[in-house]
């Protein structure tokens, strides 16, 4: 009987928990390709985005399905002296998530020749969303965007995936251009 419990003990192997992993994250290599719809805009926006534009008014969705990730964008024609009321709502939404972040960078855009002007809110941390954006040409449109992931945030491990939609989502902002027609 001694025998038996010595050969089952010394049989065991002492079992130690690994921590908890991520999944391998894949990016692929930047490529873009035109949105112009029956909007009075146009961007460039990544070929392995899905985009749904079939909202009215205007309204966009920018899915990334592989990072379970969307861009929601929204247009609105504006006059002149609704610019700042759309400004300040656009800055009182993006200020929501600074509770939860880490750091705030702000950056502006301006493209004078494309009359294309703007304002990224960039939010480090366990934010809901962790970049913002909008763009008006200051007198008749204005267009805002705000990145989402539909999963509770964690900062660290999404890392990779936010640097990556981030840096598309300034390719579109650079590529922005208000309709033809309205240029004149």
């Amino acid at each position: 009987m001694i025998l038996g419990i010595v050969l089952t003990s010394s049989c065991e192997e002492n079992y130690s928990p690994k921590p908890t992993g991520y999944h391998r994250i894949v990016l692929a290599e930047k490529e873009y390709q035109k949105y112009s719809g029956d909007c009075p805009f146009s961007f460039d926006y990544p070929v392995q985005s899905i985009i749904d534009d079939r909202k009215q008014n205007c309204w966009i969705n920018l899915h990334y399905p592989q990072f379970n990730s969307t861009i929601h964008m929204s247009y609105v024609g504006i006059n002149e002296n609704e610019l700042g009321t759309h400004i300040e709502d656009s800055r009182n939404l993006a200020m929501k998530h600074l509770v939860k972040a880490d750091d705030l960078k702000e950056k502006q855009f301006r493209n004078d020749e494309k009359r294309v002007y703007g304002l990224s809110f960039d939010f480090e941390g366990n934010t809901a969303s962790n970049y913002q954006f909008f763009l008006t040409d200051s007198n008749r449109h204005f267009f805002r965007g705000a990145m989402y992931f539909n999963m509770p945030p964690n900062s660290d491990s999404l890392a990779p995936v936010i640097d990556y939609i981030k840096e598309d989502l300034e390719y579109l902002i650079e590529s922005f251009r208000w309709a033809q027609s309205d240029e004149s």
